[in-house]
C-alpha cells in the first residue's frame, strides 16, 4: 500500500473528509440529509487520488484492485441491509409492529412497570429487528402513554436508547457494525454469545441508577386493538427463517450471507405477488409509528416496501465506506493504527474507540478498525464489538437509535436532558468492559 500521507493530495482528502464529516454531525441543525455530503466527499476523494497518481507518473493499477475489493465489500453489506429493510417495512405495512404497539398499551402498566416492559422488550427485540426499528416503536410506546410527564419521557426515552444498543451488540444482526465484524469473519456466529452478559450490564446499570427518580403515577391510556393484517404473521415466520439462510450460508457453505438474505427476500417477493392478488379486506392502514386512520383498501405492492427503503443510511453506508477506503489506501489508517494499537495496545485503544463512536458515528470507526486489521485475538474483537456498539450511547447523538428517538419528542428528550444522565451510562460502559473482561478469560 502506498503512503500518500504527506503529500497534497493527502492532505486535500484529510480536508475533504473531516468537511464531508462535519455536515454530517449538523444534520439536525442544517437538515441536509446525511448522505449528501459523504458521497460527495467519498468520491472526491478518490477523484484526488486519480489526479495525483496521473500527475505524478504513478499506474492506477494498484487503486483500481483496490476500488474493486471495497465495492466487493460494499455491495456484500448494502444488499443484506436492503433485504434486511424491506422485511422490516413489510412486518410494519402489515402492522405487526404496531399490534406489539397496541397490546403493550392495554396492558395498563404505571409508568414504572412501563419503564421495564419498554426497556426488556427493546433490549431482545433490537438483536433481531436491529436497535434503530426497536427504539423507534418502543419511543413511541412510551410518549403515548407519557402524558407529557417530562421526567418520565426522558428517563424511558434514555433506557431505551441503551438497552436498543446494547441488545444490538450481541447479535450480528443488531447493528451495521455487528454485521460488519460478522461478515468479515472477526467474530463468527456462535461467538457472540459472549457479548450477552457484558451487554446486558451496559443496560441494566443505568437502569437502575434511573428508576430510583421515575414517577410512580399510574397513566390512564385509551384501550385500542389493532390486528396484524393478513400474511403478517407468514412474514414473521419467512423473517426468521431468512436470517437462519443467512447464518447457513455463512456458517455452513462458506457462502456471503447475503445471498442468503437475498433468497430470503426473493421469497418475500413471490409470496406478495399472492397478497397483492388477494387484497386485504380491512378499511385501515397504518404506519410504522403513526396513527390508525380511515382510507380505500389498497394492494400489496413489495416494490412500494422497497421503495420505502431508508436509502439514505444505505446511500451514507456507501460514501462513509467510500471516504474511509480512499484513507485506508492514502495510509492514513496505517499510521493510526501504529500510533494507537501498537502503542497503547489493543484493549485500551478499543475502550477509547468505543468512547470515540460517541462523537463520530459508529460505521466509520468500525469500517476504519477492519481496515487498520490490527493483530487481536478473538477476545479483542468482541471487545470492540461491544464498544463501538455500546458507546453510542454516551450521547444521545452517538447513535443512529439515540438520533431517531430524539425526533419522537424534540421537546423533553435533547441533547441536554440525555447528558445529564451520561454519568449513569458510564457506569454501564465500564461495568460491561469488566464484565467482559471476566467472560473472555479462557480466549485469553
Amino acid at each position: 500500500m502506498q503512503d500518500f500521507t504527506t503529500t497534497w493530495a493527502g492532505y486535500i482528502c484529510l480536508i475533504a473528509f473531516v468537511a464531508g464529516y462535519s455536515l454530517v454531525v449538523l444534520e439536525e441543525k442544517i437538515h441536509m440529509r446525511k448522505s449528501k455530503p459523504v458521497i460527495l466527499a467519498g468520491c472526491f476523494m478518490w477523484f484526488i487520488v486519480g489526479l495525483y497518481q496521473a500527475l505524478n507518473g504513478i499506474g492506477g493499477d494498484a487503486a483500481h484492485h483496490y476500488i474493486k475489493e471495497l465495492i466487493a465489500e460494499i455491495g456484500e453489506l448494502f444488499f443484506f441491509l436492503l433485504a434486511a429493510m424491506t422485511y422490516i417495512n413489510t412486518l410494519a405495512e402489515r402492522n405487526v409492529f404496531n399490534s406489539l404497539r397496541a397490546w403493550l398499551l392495554s396492558r395498563g402498566l404505571g409508568f414504572r412497570k412501563l419503564f421495564w416492559a419498554t426497556g426488556i422488550i427493546t433490549f431482545f427485540l433490537s438483536p433481531l429487528a436491529d436497535n434503530l426499528t426497536s427504539a423507534l416503536l418502543m419511543s413511541t410506546v412510551a410518549l403515548a402513554v407519557s402524558q407529557g410527564n417530562r421526567r418520565f419521557i426522558t428517563l424511558a426515552f434514555i433506557n431505551i436508547v441503551v438497552a436498543a444498543n446494547a441488545g444490538g451488540a450481541y447479535s450480528p444482526f443488531g447493528d451495521i457494525t455487528t454485521l460488519m465484524v460478522w461478515t468479515a469473519h472477526k467474530v463468527e456466529t456462535q461467538q457472540f454469545i459472549y457479548l450477552i452478559l457484558p451487554s446486558f450490564v451496559n443496560w441494566i446499570i443505568p437502569a437502575l441508577c434511573m428508576f430510583p427518580f421515575l414517577p410512580k403515577e399510574f397513566p390512564e391510556v385509551p384501550k385500542e386493538s389493532i390486528p396484524i393484517k393478513e400474511g403478517g404473521k407468514v412474514v414473521i415466520v419467512m423473517g426468521i427463517l431468512t436470517v437462519a439462510t443467512a447464518v447457513s450460508f455463512h456458517h455452513f457453505l462458506h457462502l456471503p450471507p447475503y445471498l442468503g438474505m437475498m433468497f430470503g427476500l426473493g421469497a418475500l417477493m413471490v409470496y406478495g405477488y399472492f397478497l397483492k392478488i388477494r387484497p386485504d379486506k380491512k378499511e385501515y392502514e397504518t404506519g410504522l409509528y403513526g396513527e390508525i386512520h380511515k382510507s380505500e383498501t389498497k394492494r400489496f405492492d413489495i416494490f412500494n416496501k422497497i421503495a420505502t427503503v431508508e436509502f439514505d443510511t444505505l446511500l451514507f453506508f456507501f460514501g462513509v465506506l467510500t471516504a474511509v477506503g480512499a484513507l485506508q489506501y492514502l495510509g492514513y489508517l496505517a499510521l493510526v493504527s501504529q500510533n494507537m494499537y501498537q502503542a497503547i495496545g489493543p484493549t485500551w485503544s478499543n475502550i477509547i474507540v468505543g468512547i470515540l463512536s460517541a462523537i463520530v458515528d459508529n460505521i466509520p470507526v468500525m469500517f476504519a478498525v477492519l481496515k487498520m486489521d490490527p493483530a487481536m485475538g478473538l477476545d479483542q474483537w468482541l471487545l470492540i464489538t461491544l464498544t463501538t456498539g455500546t458507546g453510542g450511547s454516551l450521547l444521545s447523538i452517538g447513535s443512529a437509535a439515540g438520533v431517531a428517538v430524539m425526533g419522537v419528542d424534540r421537546a423533553n428528550y435533547t441533547f441536554i436532558s440525555h447528558l445529564k444522565w451520561s454519568w449513569t451510562i458510564a457506569l454501564g460502559y465500564a461495568a460491561s468492559l469488566v464484565t467482559w473482561y471476566l467472560v473472555t478469560g479462557s480466549l485469553r
